[in-house]
């Protein structure tokens, strides 16, 4: 065991008693580079945090000229720092609608936070109407909009006035009433093994929120930025929310996370009572540099649009018997094996073949894949066929024999 290896166990707080504990000294595109010389295929991206690959150059070289003229500066919104102001306005351009007035945090998690606030605010409503199985971070309020009882159960009581619905019902749509704060929504819902929205259901949300004045929250946090084909997963579906959510793949790799709504709405946080929300770190400038750097790289070269070809090429070569079927949207995709020991056991092998993939917090049968949306046609090729290699010899099939 190596010294770092010891020192990880005995001083950080550990998260599960079986992390992955590998031991990355670098990381360029699509791969990890480990302390023993390891290269790793990353399908998982950090979990759609590195959309670019790790360490892009754009997004480093913004990191070292903005560190190299300032760092922190003051609380968010009380000087004006180039990089929030040109982030923010970039942002407000490529929304649609209204949403045009930004408010940085450092992560997903504060960012619900804020936009439950924003809601209650707004509307002097306190209910929430949530979904079953979905996921919106892990702070005490977003734990209590999160849609699994045994994740949130050892540190009740949560939050009061929340109302669960199923995702894609219909008939339960009109459990959103005129006491409705806010509906909380993610366009796909990601750690639920991303399962996408039927035909007409985010527009039936739309509807039900105006007919009753509750305001609509989409979570982009997983979707946003690329993963789904488009910038954004509400251009995809055609809804526009009144607050947007953001974290992950917005900063590069770089801590920040943001939600967004429109000037009228978002006013209410500075006043009755002023600094209402407030943030120490949010919109940190070497943040809000590397991702305006992303951003403009994004929309230069459109790099997201092959999303979708990408990901039918996964669908294509992961076909298996025991593979029961690979959803998802764009590069969000979920190998669903129906087993979650069999998941662990793919994720095992694959791991030591040189790829590393990860399931699903409230889904352990699926097995996520996520890559960077850089990941190449024969990168692809690569990772598929590990991958059923893996498979079969976890299900002692000889090569070949297990695909369909």
């Amino acid at each position: 065991m190596s010294s770092f290896r010891r020192l990880f166990f005995e001083h950080l707080a550990q998260t599960s008693e079986y992390p992955l504990g590998l031991e990355v000294e670098k990381a360029k595109g699509v791969y990890l580079h480990t302390s023993d010389g390891k290269k790793i295929m990353d399908l998982i991206s950090g979990i759609s945090v590195s959309n670019l690959g790790h360490s892009h150059p754009g997004i480093v070289n913004a990191v070292r000229e903005q560190a190299e003229k300032n760092l922190h500066l003051m609380v968010y919104g009380e000087y004006i720092q180039s990089p929030q102001v040109k982030l923010a306005a970039k942002l407000s351009e490529l929304l649609p609608g209204d949403l045009n007035s930004v408010f940085f945090v450092n992560s997903g998690s504060e960012a619900v936070e804020g936009a439950v606030k924003l809601a209650k605010s707004f509307t002097g409503r306190y209910e929430i109407v949530a979904f079953e199985k979905a996921y919106h971070g892990s702070t005490h309020g977003s734990i209590s909009i999160s849609g699994s009882p045994s994740y949130g159960r050892k540190f009740r009581p949560l939050l009061p006035g929340i109302f669960f619905v199923r995702y894609n019902s219909f008939e339960q749509i009109d459990q959103i009433s005129g006491k409705t704060a806010c509906v909380i929504a993610e366009p796909v819902q990601g750690e639920a093994g991303v399962i996408l929205p039927e035909k007409g259901f985010l527009q039936e949300l739309r509807r039900r929120c105006d007919q009753t004045g509750a305001l609509l929250v989409f979570d982009e946090v997983q979707t946003g930025f690329g993963r789904t084909g488009s910038l954004f997963a509400m251009e995809k579906y055609g809804v526009e929310p009144d607050i947007a959510v953001f974290a992950k793949g917005m900063g590069g790799g770089m801590p920040l996370g943001a939600f967004v709504s429109s000037k009228r709405i978002m006013s209410r946080l500075s006043k009755d009572p002023p600094l209402g929300h407030i943030s120490t770190f949010g919109g940190h400038p070497v943040s809000c540099a590397a991702a305006l750097a992303s951003l403009e790289y994004l929309t230069r070269t459109r790099i997201y649009e092959s999303a979708a070809e990408k990901g039918n090429l996964f669908r294509e070569l992961l076909s298996h018997k025991a593979i029961r079927e690979v959803r998802g949207v764009g590069l969000l995709l979920a190998a669903d094996l129906g087993d979650a020991g069999l998941v662990k056991e793919v994720l095992k092998l694959a791991l030591e073949k040189g790829v590393v993939a990860d399931w699903f917090l409230f889904n352990a049968e699926s097995v996520r894949i996520a890559p960077p949306l850089t990941i190449t046609e024969e990168e692809i090729r690569h990772a598929a066929s590990v991958l059923i290699r893996s498979l079969n010899e976890v299900l002692k099939t000889e090569p070949g024999n297990g695909i369909t």
